[in-house]
């Protein structure tokens, strides 16, 4: 592969790892707002014990559960892209020896 090219899939790799840092900083931020009204909902629903704050736990909680699935996809990809990544370099550096 030619010197160019390699600079050219790694700034592209490079910057889709900075896309995904950047989201999954937002879905972090997302799923601890999720977290914690899931747990207050809980609550609700323990003290009130009634079917409608049963029902909003159980919603409440799904997307939570929905946002730490997206979350856990983006963990996902940026250490896939990571290796990418490392591959990239590797070879970068045995194109300049």
């Amino acid at each position: 592969m030619s010197r160019s090219l390699l600079e050219r899939k790694l700034s592209e790799v490079t910057e889709r790892l900075r896309l995904q840092r950047e989201e999954l900083a937002v879905a972090e931020e997302q799923l601890a707002f999720f977290m914690e009204g899931a747990d207050d909902a809980r609550l609700r629903a323990l003290v009130s014990e009634t079917p409608l704050a049963d029902r909003e736990h159980h919603e409440a909680q799904r997307h939570a559960d929905a946002m730490a699935r997206h979350r856990n996809r983006l963990v996902e990809q940026i250490t896939e892209l990571e290796s990418v990544q490392d591959r990239l370099l590797e070879r970068f550096v045995t194109e300049i020896d």
